[in-house]
């Protein structure tokens, strides 16, 4: 299957509408019981996260019947719902409120991801800013571009290729084992400046678009990833795992590193001491 710009267009409004009706009225206003530890302190889900998730899910369904979301909460269900993307003509991944942390504190760096999975490739991603209203969005071979409120369109482009210790970074370690971590820790003062949003709707925006060099990330759960990797693809970056293999979304192992452009992804590599 092959999606077109009427269907990127319809999965945007899906993803505004869900967010109207069911995200921003929540924001700063989670009564009690509304937030919940799922895995951890760290891991947490709101009443938000699952209202969106149905809304997006129902209209997706709609719209491509048959086809298959894996939503970031069904999937906390159902751990075997992100296996079976490799055998869908049609898969959609869903992360109905990515930054959950900072929703839940109130702190507006929040987003609403989704990406289209055909056969295994990531065919089209969208990425919502509900502070501003702006879409970023990319198709697959068609380039990236942000769409703001009003319909008033952009393009988007990464980062010009820059020496490791002029490059901006978003670096996460926490999933990292403590070898890795033991050699990437110490080595990020080679960077010229280092992030953490908490959110990597907002990180692979600023990537996609220029305001970051370099994005390191070791867990790749499909809903956190696939939107961003496709987004900053097609704004003309390049990356890579930490072996050199190319990513896929059917795999959440690897590492990932995204930057400008491979000779660039190579300086990272070396510069962070990441491989090994």
């Amino acid at each position: 299957m092959r999606l077109d710009h009427r269907a990127l267009a319809d999965v945007a409004v899906l993803l505004r509408q869900a967010c109207a009706a069911e995200i921003m009225p929540r924001f700063r206003n989670l009564g009690s019981g509304a937030i919940r530890e799922k895995s951890s302190a760290l891991d947490l889900v709101t009443d938000a996260d699952e209202a969106a998730e149905r809304h997006i899910t129902a209209g997706l369904q709609a719209r491509f019947p048959g086809c298959l979301v894996v939503g970031e909460e069904a999937s906390a269900a159902d751990p075997g719902l992100p296996g079976r993307m490799g055998d869908a003509d049609l898969a959609f991944v869903v992360d109905p409120v990515d930054g959950t942390a900072n929703f839940a504190a109130g702190l507006p760096l929040f987003g609403v991801m989704a990406a289209a999975v055909v056969r295994g490739e990531v065919a089209a991603s969208w990425i919502l800013d509900p502070m501003s209203g702006d879409m970023a969005m990319a198709l697959r071979g068609e380039g990236a571009f942000s769409e703001d409120a009003a319909g008033g369109r952009a393009g988007m482009a990464v980062a010009p290729s820059l020496p490791l210790s002029a490059m901006l970074g978003a670096v996460s370690f926490g999933y990292m084992d403590k070898p890795r971590q033991g050699r990437v820790l110490p080595a990020l003062a080679g960077l010229a400046g280092l992030q953490n949003l908490r959110c990597a709707a907002h990180e692979y925006r600023m990537a996609a678009s220029g305001g970051l060099h370099l994005l390191v990330y070791n867990r790749l759960l499909p809903w956190d990833h696939a939107p961003g990797w496709l987004l900053h693809r097609e704004a003309g970056g390049y990356s890579a795992r930490f072996d050199g293999s190319a990513y896929s979304p059917l795999d959440s192992a690897g590492g990932l590193v995204v930057a400008p452009d491979r000779p660039a992804w190579e300086a990272a590599m070396a510069g962070l001491r990441i491989a090994g």
